[in-house]
């Protein structure tokens, strides 16, 4: 009898602790459900790579900054005795900006280029490309040439009855040996003789749709082989205001900057400086003696607004 109730109490003792343990094995179960705990990497295991993380235009953690240039005399700084141009400027505000190495990687620019050049430029050189890809900031001018033409077939001499004066002609004449044999002659009875002596806006007018094609190539160019970098495209300004009293070249410049605006907006990397307010007042004085070209004081002025912008 005493043997049969301990055998009945060590089974309701066993019925009772299995019940528990389900019990506690079923809240366990929930529990994990719920609120999963990360399964712990078999030590076998090879341990995940990281992600490669893309590269950062975030210049606070870059070493050193490299400045890439292409374009024409402008960007080679023509008119600065220094031989600075508004580059080299720049690449010292910057350093001292940053407080880090600042280096001109490399400077593609040819006095006289206008932008076809450039592209048949950039076929010919594969460094061209190369540069552009390593650069943190790319610097651009072009368009001046395709407009002006160097000065040349802007103006149209005649005899001075048209009430040009001696001044204007020989201003004329300085502005059409800027760029030497590279700038085209026009001949008697072209568009560019239509507006006679002075500042001739239609002739630069009419040169626009084929020159913004031009550049709409070179932004997606230089846009694909800088994806990363800061790329500023100085606008153009009015080196012949003073030449042109009534101001209707103003019309014209503005007409390229706002298309060449759109164009660059088009790119998350690209940013248009505008120029012309920097010479709009006091000409004489940011021109060099061709009358085209900045001089030190123009570059220099040019090269402000660009850190400021990059601030």
């Amino acid at each position: 009898m005493r043997s049969t109730r301990w055998l009945w109490r060590t089974v309701g003792f066993a019925a009772l602790l299995s019940t528990v343990l389900c019990a506690v094995g079923f809240a366990y179960g929930i529990n994990q459900i719920i609120f999963p705990k990360p399964v712990a990497r078999d030590a076998t295991e090879a341990p995940q790579q990281p992600a490669a993380k893309p590269k950062t235009d975030n210049w606070e953690a870059k070493d050193q900054i490299r400045i890439v240039a292409l374009g024409d005399s402008l960007s080679a700084g023509t008119g600065d005795l220094s031989g600075k141009g508004y580059v080299g400027d720049v690449r010292d505000k910057l350093e001292k900006q940053l407080g880090k190495p600042v280096f001109v990687y490399n400077n593609f620019a040819i006095p006289g280029y206008r932008t076809a050049d450039v592209l048949k430029d950039w076929d010919k050189k594969a460094d061209i490309a190369k540069s552009l890809a390593e650069a943190d900031l790319v610097l651009l001018t072009i368009g001046g040439n395709d407009l002006f033409q160097g000065g040349a077939a802007i103006f149209s001499l005649g005899d001075g009855s048209n009430g040009s004066t001696g001044a204007d002609s020989s201003k004329a004449q300085t502005s059409q040996s800027i760029q030497g044999a590279e700038a085209p002659k026009s001949t008697p009875g072209s568009p560019d003789q239509e507006a006679g002596a002075g500042f001739n806006p239609k002739a630069a007018a009419g040169r626009i749709p084929g020159a913004l094609k031009s550049l709409e190539q070179i932004f997606d160019r230089v846009s694909k082989a800088s994806p990363h970098a800061r790329i500023f495209y100085v606008g153009l300004y009015h080196p012949f205001l003073d030449l042109d009293p009534q101001r209707e070249g103003a019309p014209v410049i503005q007409q390229w900057n706002a298309a060449a605006f759109d164009l660059a907006n088009r790119y998350p990397n690209i940013t248009l400086v505008p120029t012309y307010d920097l010479f709009e007042l006091n000409l004489s004085k940011y021109l060099y003696t061709d009358h085209f070209h900045p001089n030190q004081d123009g570059y220099d002025r040019i090269a402000d607004r660009i850190v400021e912008i990059l601030k």
